[in-house]
């Protein structure tokens, strides 16, 4: 990924809705898309997976990237087992 200020993020209406309907605030779903050092590989979804701490609860953000574009898809909550469980599964690797 680019330097967090070289690239532009693009809001999907379905990940606006998703983070309203889960009361996820845009602005820190950005600074955890920009400045998390926590990222992952889906090797499911062939998608990149950025973690990082919305107020308290820890969540995962699938997003898509091309050239200098970043498009997060969803948002969930997550636990560190969970993380874990995936990386040990294999569906998770370091990116």
């Amino acid at each position: 990924m680019n330097s967090p200020e070289k690239f532009s993020i693009t809001w999907t209406n379905y990940m606006k809705y998703r983070a309203k309907l889960r009361g996820f605030d845009l602005a820190k779903i950005e600074d955890i898309i920009r400045y998390s050092t926590e990222r992952y590989f889906d090797t499911i979804t062939q998608r990149t997976i950025v973690v990082g701490r919305h107020d308290d609860k820890l969540v995962l953000i699938p997003y898509e990237e091309k050239g200098n574009e970043v498009t997060p898809i969803t948002i969930h909550t997550t636990t560190r087992q969970q993380i874990n469980f995936r990386l040990k599964a294999g569906r998770f690797r370091h990116g």
